[in-house]
């Protein structure tokens, strides 16, 4: 048979199929990360900033936080959706119960590395992926270790100003790598996307239609 084809026979008078084309996902986030992920994983997509105003007390469940600001986002810009499916994602940085958003100033920054450089903190991120039927809310989480920081290298990250915009003060995927010993878990979704969760609901939601399940 192998040679058949090789000589240009067909098999068994089977055709080509094309798979019919997929609605895009549509990205509630105007996040360049979370764009280059999903671009890395073959995922259609179009992109539309959520009306979603964030409120983050310190001392809030980072897990219930990130699972309602998700779902917030997402259902933000359904009516915007039509038929597409709607994706939304938070990321929130934990440590001993606290939570560390996005820096105001370098000075906020500076003190959020200080207290997590040398320790291990959690970066949770809720995923919402909802449809005219249904509406799906699942996180994952990953551990990250910091090396122990000396003043001059806490200075020297700042003076670059990647903290700016980022929740813990760093970009994994830039500078911040310099400042991580260790991670377990979705390297992807410290960048600020969890891959790996968001294949799985894809493969199981909407199997084959992404080039999953």
């Amino acid at each position: 048979m192998g040679e058949a084809l090789a000589l240009g026979g067909d098999l068994e008078g089977a055709e080509a199929v094309s798979a019919p084309p997929v609605a895009p996902l549509l990205l509630a986030s105007t996040s360049p990360q979370r764009r280059a992920i999903l671009e890395q994983l073959g995922v259609p997509f179009e992109v539309v900033a959520p009306d979603y105003v964030e409120h983050d007390p310190p001392e809030a469940d980072a897990v219930e936080l990130v699972r309602e600001h998700a779902r917030g986002k997402a259902r933000s810009v359904a009516a915007q959706a039509g038929e597409r499916p709607v994706l939304a994602v938070d990321t929130a940085v934990s440590l001993g119960g606290r939570l560390y958003g996005k820096p105001a100033s370098a000075g906020e920054a500076e003190r959020m590395l200080e207290e997590l450089a040398g320790e291990t903190h959690v970066v949770v991120s809720g995923v919402c992926v909802l449809t005219p039927g249904w509406e799906l809310v699942e996180h994952d989480s990953t551990r990250v270790t910091f090396r122990a920081l000396t003043p001059r290298e806490l200075a020297h990250h700042l003076s670059h100003g990647e903290w700016e915009g980022r929740a813990g003060g760093y970009a994994i995927q830039g500078r911040g790598a310099a400042l991580v010993a260790e991670i377990e878990g979705d390297y992807l979704n410290v960048v600020g996307l969890p891959a790996a969760l968001l294949v799985r609901i894809l493969a199981e939601r909407f199997p084959g239609a992404y080039g999953f399940g």
